[in-house]
């Protein structure tokens, strides 16, 4: 027993029937599991019973499994604790039942205001001829002081990066300016909501009164509200972190570092509030130590999400290859499968640990496609699932 090492659970996101990326796709690139969420929800809603085992069913007629929900979103009255909270909080748990009761029991959600993962560059043209995801953040500023035309806006930069910003703004396009608006507001794949810019200043005024350290309590008090019920139904809830991890538009985050987690753990200690661990988001900042952060956690770490990011000093980073840039691949995968093996020699049911690919570059035939998800092209990831593939199985035959 001694000698036995798990593997990780392969998976990856598929964004149901309109996904352009098939059932049929995954199982080719060698996942056996789909990361999935039911989008066609609203927000607040209950996911029924019969919603989950028509999308479940739909997986497992293909020859997969279902392995984890990403996302059961949280909805903003949640997030800022007014009106309806206590009862969507009500129905976060009954679609929580719901979704155990049907034997999915990891659920993957965030805490991030308003925005969902943020890039300004869908479509940033890589060395080797792909595309890549790029966050810029004088286009950020940009779209913010000359765009959106904030209130306040001036106050969250300095003044050299107001200028820069404003040379940015005044070398665009009209088509580049619109894509950036578009692709900070409308949301990105895996994002449930999008606005118009009108919409969108007016949601923003909700965080007004709303600091950092007002959202982490709010966000204690919706765990404070769930996780004794997730323990009691069996459900490994995961809180994935700020993407990118720093402020935008004014906006407090508060799932950025190592301080954050041990806060929301002292806070609220079973071991079913866990977390994605997403290598990409947390190594946007040089100052998070992912082994260390990996290590402190481990025992929460109820999902992964394996990816590269290429960072300057400025704050700007682009997705790289899963086994380039900044982020120590070997170095992560090695102590994911320490933690494996420590679980399976302590028994732990949940010893091998879900991981998907995420991002991919936009590669090969994938370019020539007219629909593909940013992000979520098909060959991009298979790409990346087959080099972490190929590393974890080194890793594990040097042992």
């Amino acid at each position: 027993m001694k000698n036995i090492i798990p593997k990780m659970k392969q998976t990856w996101r598929w964004y149901g029937p309109d996904d352009p990326v098939s059932l049929d796709d995954i199982k080719q690139a060698g996942a056996t599991g789909i990361v999935n969420a039911l989008h066609q929800i609203p927000n607040g809603k209950i996911w029924s019973v019969s919603e989950i085992i028509k999308r479940k069913e739909i997986i497992e007629n293909s020859g997969l499994t279902w392995d984890v929900v990403e996302s059961l979103p949280v909805h903003e009255n949640i997030k800022t604790k007014s009106g309806n909270f206590s009862k969507l909080i009500d129905n976060y748990k009954k679609s929580m039942s719901n979704l155990a009761s049907c034997g999915i029991k990891v659920i993957c959600y965030n805490f991030m205001p308003v925005l969902d993962w943020t890039r300004t560059n869908l479509n940033m043209k890589f060395k080797d001829g792909s595309y890549a995801l790029e966050f810029n953040y004088d286009a950020l500023r940009a779209f913010d002081l000359f765009m959106l035309k904030r209130e306040k806006a001036n106050e969250d930069y300095s003044k050299s990066e107001i200028e820069d910003a404003r040379n940015y703004f005044n070398s665009l396009s009209k088509q580049e300016k619109d894509d950036i608006r578009d692709n900070v507001i409308k949301g990105l794949p895996g994002s449930e909501e999008g606005y118009s810019m009108d919409s969108f200043k007016e949601i923003l005024k909700n965080y007004d009164t709303i600091d950092s350290n007002q959202l982490k309590k709010n966000l204690v008090y919706f765990l404070k509200s769930i996780i004794g019920h997730a323990k009691s139904i069996g459900v490994l809830m995961c809180i994935h972190p700020d993407d990118p991890p720093f402020s935008l538009l004014g906006l407090p985050r508060v799932v950025s570092n190592k301080e954050d987690y041990e806060y929301i753990f002292e806070q609220v200690p079973q071991e079913n509030n866990g977390i994605t661990f997403c290598t990409g988001s947390l190594g946007v900042i040089p100052e998070n130590n992912l082994g260390e952060i990996f290590d402190r956690f481990s025992n929460r770490v109820h999902f992964i999400h394996l990816r590269s990011i290429k960072r300057d000093h400025k704050g700007n980073f682009y997705e790289a290859n899963h086994l380039e840039g900044d982020v120590d691949m070997y170095k992560i995968i090695s102590k994911i499968i320490n933690e494996q093996k420590r679980r399976f020699l302590n028994k732990r049911k949940d010893f091998s640990i879900p991981m998907r690919p995420d991002h991919g570059h936009q590669m090969l035939d994938d370019l020539r496609k007219k629909i593909v998800n940013p992000g979520y092209s098909a060959i991009g990831r298979l790409r990346g699932l087959a080099e972490i593939r190929g590393l974890e199985y080194g890793i594990i035959k040097n042992k």
